[in-house]
């Protein structure tokens, strides 16, 4: 990998591959970049793809007290890194990433991606619960890394208490529970999109091409959310992905791949 120095001093590790326009994976905080592997691959043949650790994560490092605004600052290190433009592209959590980068980093981004954005807009699903982020961080910092992984799994993303016991035989628990203690990360940028009411009107200005895609089989809210960001966008296009549900952004990586040709590939090449 190579090393980029952000701007509070903070070492970013990323990868490049592929040629083309270059496109930037964001991966979620649960994971390093390789999570997006097999989709970074796929889009290889016609982008040049650079996939980074956040901070904290794999070869990054940690810098000081965590603040969102960190984060965009390691995104501009990163795209000026490999060439001062690039398209951003993430699933889910990291959406709210994107969003706040390319209002932040104008025409160093080209056009945005977005894979289904968790945004609590109306009744469609519950809220996050209140002060989850803290609750994690302190059980974090009481070492208890699993049960972190656990209220988020159970709490947030809504999956039964009878499932996390199979969960939890799977060495992928392992792998998130390693990755715990960014979890908040995602959280605080996403502070005041999952609370059950309407979005911002006045946190992001996105002037870029952006498509935001949601699968078929994927629960209603995140239909909801995204009509409800597009109207805050003035370039959006919404994409309907059929036969896959939300976790396709990782397990199908060809559908991702082509979804993501069609919707920038374009607007790249102009």
């Amino acid at each position: 990998m190579d090393h980029v120095t952000s701007a509070d001093g903070t070492t970013i590790a990323y990868v490049t591959q592929g040629a083309g326009p270059v496109l930037v994976l964001v991966n979620t905080s649960l994971d390093d970049h390789h999570g997006l592997d097999a989709t970074a691959a796929a889009l290889a043949r016609d982008f040049t793809v650079v996939g980074y650790d956040r901070r904290g994560v794999g070869e990054s490092g940690a810098g000081g007290p965590y603040a969102p605004e960190r984060e965009v600052e390691d995104l501009a290190a990163v795209i000026q890194a490999v060439g001062g433009s690039a398209a951003l592209a993430a699933g889910s959590g990291g959406c709210g990433l994107v969003l706040d980068a390319a209002t932040a980093l104008g025409d160093a981004v080209y056009g945005i991606y977005l894979f289904e954005p968790p945004f609590i807009i109306d009744d469609s699903r519950s809220p996050a619960p209140a002060g989850w982020v803290q609750q994690v961080e302190s059980l974090v910092a009481d070492d208890r890394r699993g049960d972190a992984i656990e209220l988020f799994m159970t709490k947030l993303v809504g999956v039964p208490a009878e499932y996390i016991e199979q969960m939890k035989a799977d060495p992928s628990w392992e792998h998130m529970a390693a990755h715990a203690h960014v979890l908040g990360h995602d959280g605080r940028i996403l502070a005041g999109t999952q609370d059950g009411k309407p979005l911002p009107t006045d946190r992001w200005s996105v002037d870029q091409p952006a498509v935001v895609a949601v699968a078929e089989h994927s629960e209603p809210f995140f239909d909801a959310a995204a009509e409800a960001l597009l109207a805050q966008l003035p370039r959006g296009r919404y994409e309907s992905l059929p036969g896959l549900d939300h976790s396709a952004f990782w397990t199908a990586p060809d559908a991702i791949a082509a979804s993501i040709v069609t919707a920038l590939l374009t607007n790249a090449s102009s």
